[in-house]
């Protein structure tokens, strides 16, 4: 009987066959699921003449030809209620503005590019259009939720436990970022993510998007020539966010 696994990439195969583009996972896609380090499938000797795809994914919503940090909202992050409420849990008690712009943008990675490593990732991808200080809060605020504040009444959160099972213990380099981190200047701004990173969502609770244009306008650097093709550091990311199954 075939295994999840297989049935997908049956579909995949299926829905691929129906464009007129043939249309490749990137082994990272895949990996865990299958071992990457075995031969996989030779998708040049299943082209049956037809090309690779090398733009858009037609079965995507289709996005601006200059897109926008609102547009990725939009069209390629996940239903973005959890930061939308952290947001707006910021703005209720009254934080600053840039912990507020935090707090929307610190979990992105999550909603749209990857999991592991998410503070990290969105750290990066947002460093060349944000304050300095808000990136290096995404980043540090991974390693902060870890980590009880009493100071600031933020405790271990219980849905972890449920998560990760009570005997979980950190990584000696996360306990190593975290001595770095507690001393940092921007310390409070990383943690002030952890305590409105919301580990339970209102479902009646609705936030649009469009209540931050503004402090998005203030707070983001957005390019002219469209998130991912305004050659900065991380455009290569954004463009793999609107583009993700480009054969190279």
């Amino acid at each position: 009987m075939p295994t999840p696994s297989q049935l997908a990439d049956a579909l995949e195969d299926r829905m691929s066959h129906q464009l007129d583009q043939l249309v490749v996972k990137s082994v990272l896609f895949t990996s865990g699921e299958r071992d990457p380090t075995q031969p996989r499938p030779n998708a040049m000797s299943s082209a049956e003449g037809r090309t690779f795809l090398m733009g858009p994914d037609p079965r995507l919503p289709r996005m601006p030809q200059r897109p926008t940090l609102m547009d990725f909202f939009k069209y390629r992050f996940a239903p973005a209620a959890h930061l939308l409420q952290s947001a707006r849990l910021g703005l209720k008690n009254g934080y600053d503005e840039k912990v507020v712009f935090a707090c929307l943008l610190h979990d992105i990675a999550n909603l749209g590019f990857i999991r592991c490593d998410h503070g990290y990732w969105g750290a990066q991808l947002i460093e060349p259009y944000v304050d300095e200080e808000v990136s290096w809060a995404v980043r540090a605020h991974q390693t902060l939720r870890f980590f009880p504040d009493p100071s600031v009444g933020y405790e271990y959160p219980e849905m972890y436990i449920r998560l990760f099972g009570a005997d979980f213990v950190p990584e000696p380099h996360v306990k190593e970022a975290y001595r770095r981190y507690r001393g940092h200047k921007w310390y409070m701004t990383a943690r002030l993510i952890t305590v409105n990173d919301l580990y339970s969502f209102d479902p009646n609770v609705v936030v649009n998007l469009e209540d931050f244009t503004d402090i998005i306008g203030r707070n983001f650097r957005q390019p002219e020539e469209g998130l991912g093709f305004d050659d900065s550091p991380s455009a290569h990311m954004w463009r793999t966010i609107n583009m993700p199954t480009r054969f190279l």
